[in-house]
């Protein structure tokens, strides 16, 4: 996730980390690339491109704004959506570790270390990661090893080791109930991140999107060459920087959980919690904040 202050006017001119540049720079050079071309034809050959008008590009131009507000409009959901799911991972956690804080050192690391395991298995499973080793790190769960979903069989081995503290007596079946609540929102917020992860936009909009942002940079220039000259780059690359940086930007909030600049810290979410918990078990040498590098935070 880029982390920035508000850009400054120097920024604007100037900045390229943390801007769409580096990923559309090729789309750039390339329409630059056909602006000469068709310059230089116009130049050759003068009135080669009068009968083409900038009026159906200017039709076209506004339809295909529109569109694209949809789209980046429906991936910021998706990425706002990521975003409240691993805020609640943090709160529920937070929750639990309050709620077992009178329970026995013993019982409180099984609980708190599975947190941790939870955790670190999520952002692992969300990113393609080796998932089982993640969680091997925090807690040993025999199941979690053979299990489809290791991550959800880390939230039933803690939730097993409740219900055995209520057979012990050691928590009332009120104090159970509670914290198998919190258990049950951490497998939504498991769920949900996994829906997102596993439907993308469908391909067909974003292809329909692409296509024609690229015919209509690819074009534009031909119907102003005749009469702008030279002057054609200037709107054409604005044109083109708009088009495909909204569009690259899209792409990245589409997919929340990767490992794009824009993409959300799942790095640092997960260190959050494990900090918490292992500061809840009285533990003084805890992992420090992850800091942004270069403006990003992983």
């Amino acid at each position: 996730m880029i982390v920035r202050s508000r850009p400054r006017f120097r920024d604007i001119l100037f900045a390229v980390r943390g801007s769409i540049l580096p990923r559309i720079w090729l789309h750039l050079v390339s329409i630059a690339l056909v602006s000469v071309f068709a310059v230089l034809a116009a130049w050759e050959h003068p009135g080669i491109f009068a009968r083409m008008s900038a009026i159906p590009f200017t039709l076209v131009g506004i339809a295909l704004s529109v569109f694209m507000s949809f789209r980046n409009s429906a991936c910021y959901d998706r990425w706002w959506e990521g975003r409240k799911l691993l805020g609640d991972m943090v709160i529920t956690c937070r929750s639990i570790a309050r709620q077992v804080s009178t329970l026995d050192n013993a019982d409180k690391i099984i609980i708190l270390h599975g947190l941790c395991g939870f955790s670190a298995g999520l952002v692992a499973h969300l990113r393609n990661e080796d998932e089982r080793q993640a969680i091997k790190s925090w807690c040993d769960v025999g199941s979690a090893s053979h299990a489809p979903n290791p991550t959800n069989a880390v939230l039933d081995y803690v939730g097993r080791h409740c219900l055995l503290l209520m057979n012990e007596n050691k928590i009332n079946p009120i104090h159970y109930s509670v914290i198998e609540e919190q258990l049950s929102k951490l497998s939504n917020v498991q769920g949900g991140c996994e829906r997102i992860a596993s439907t993308p936009v469908p391909y067909a909009y974003s292809l329909l999107l692409h296509r024609t942002a690229l015919i209509f940079c690819v074009t534009l220039p031909f119907a102003l060459a005749g009469s702008l000259n030279w002057w054609t780059l200037l709107p054409v690359l604005l044109v083109a920087y708009t088009f495909f940086g909204l569009d690259a930007l899209g792409h990245e909030l589409e997919g929340p959980f990767g490992l794009e600049p824009n993409a959300l810290p799942l790095n640092a979410l997960r260190r959050t919690v494990e900090r918490e918990m292992l500061a809840s078990l009285g533990l003084k040498d805890i992992p420090p904040l992850i800091e942004p590098q270069g403006n990003v935070l992983t």
